[in-house]
């Protein structure tokens, strides 16, 4: 019989990306080997699996759910994605008395560091310092409480000793992946979304407004001043910006840039992917872009140019600049410059591009991260037994 695991997380099927991706697409795989349920904000897209749905950010919500699901459930394993899903399973565990399961942690990012990295940028210091300090202290309280922590990415491994008195050996690395559909895309014919823009060159960047975090607002506002520096070049470089539309903005745009909104359809995203001929991450110092990595995963397993400041790689160090993408500074007009010499030479970069969808293919699949956090289930079991 299989061991039973619930997910918590904050997964939302009205936003279908960030923090929906991880729990999503790992639930998908772990289904695979447990008796899985999914516990999220939304549960509606989750047809693998049973799942609750809480219905509210609110953390007694979540302590309750848990609790409930405690009971009808019966848990061998609890894996928390995130802060407040974290927090309430452990609260729910400790009030439950619920001594038979594993309590397993997962952080996205190390959130104090990206809420202190954007303290010197905001506007409303005091509200950025404070939410620095509730999150210091939320995600210090689940170090602290014995239980093993999964990490998306080795820099926040490293990280985590740094910033809290920390020497736990279950603290344990495990990336985000990527979508079969996606790996596939390149081969799939499919009509030109961006017909009527054409012969220009298409630039994508992809930007939904996300729940509490301001990159991919700082990401749109780079994307326009870029476009903004080559509106001369408006025949060659077109800038298209999925996940947004035009009337959400307050400054007037240059002609070379247009917003589409969100796409409903995966497959209509996955082609407006597919035709782009360069991919962005235009993500400032300090955007401290954490959900970065789903993007630049994404383009990159659809055998597209990727152009990136450093911010919009980080966790992702494997990908190297003119070995899998371009990396460039954080500058306006160097990464203007970068757009435009890269788009007047595509078959020179393809080279690129093939090199990063060999190592998607062969180290960044779903499957494969899902199976490293399977492993870390056993053996945590098996320690215990």
């Amino acid at each position: 019989m299989n061991m039973r695991l619930l997910i918590v997380s904050t997964l939302d099927s009205d936003q279908p990306f960030g923090a929906f991706t991880r729990p999503f697409y790992l639930g998908q795989y772990l289904a695979k080997h447990f008796d899985l349920c999914q516990m999220g904000l939304n549960c509606a897209r989750v047809d693998y699996a049973k799942s609750v749905s809480v219905g509210s950010r609110s953390l007694l919500a979540y302590v309750r759910a848990v609790q409930k699901y405690i009971t009808e459930f019966s848990p061998d394993i609890i894996y928390a994605q995130e802060t407040l899903p974290g927090l309430a399973a452990l609260i729910a565990v400790t009030l439950s008395r619920y001594k038979k399961c594993h309590l397993v942690f997962d952080f996205h990012t190390l959130s104090a560091f990206e809420y202190w990295t954007r303290l010197s940028s905001t506007t409303n210091k005091f509200q950025e310092f404070k939410q620095f300090i509730k999150t210091y202290i939320a995600q210090g309280i689940l170090l602290f409480a014995n239980c093993s922590v999964i990490a998306a990415s080795a820099g926040t491994v490293q990280m985590i000793p740094q910033w809290y008195p920390t020497r736990s050996s279950k603290i344990y690395s495990v990336g985000n992946g990527v979508s079969e559909d996606l790996l596939q895309a390149p081969f799939v014919s499919t009509p030109d979304p961006y017909q009527h823009l054409r012969p220009a060159k298409i630039a994508v960047v992809i930007a939904p407004k996300t729940y509490q975090f301001p990159s991919n607002d700082m990401s749109v506002d780079m994307t326009i001043e870029v476009a903004r520096h080559l509106q001369d070049e408006m025949q060659e470089i077109h800038f298209v910006v999925i996940g947004r539309n035009a009337e959400d903005l307050k400054s007037s745009l240059p002609a070379n840039i247009t917003f589409i909104g969100f796409l409903q359809s995966r497959s209509d995203f996955i082609a407006h992917l597919a035709h782009a001929d360069i991919c962005l991450l235009p993500f400032p110092e300090t955007a401290v872009a954490g959900g970065a990595r789903n993007k630049a995963l994404d383009f990159l397993a659809l055998k597209k140019l990727v152009i990136s400041t450093p911010e919009g790689m980080r966790g992702l160090e494997e990908f190297r600049h003119q070995e899998h993408l371009i990396v460039t500074g954080y500058a306006v007009e160097e990464f203007a410059h970068t757009v435009q010499e890269a788009s007047a030479n595509l078959p020179k970069y393809q080279p690129l591009a093939d090199t990063a969808y060999l190592l998607i293919q062969n180290q960044y699949s779903w499957q494969s991260m899902a199976d490293q956090v399977a492993d870390i289930f056993n053996n945590q079991v098996h320690k215990k037994i």
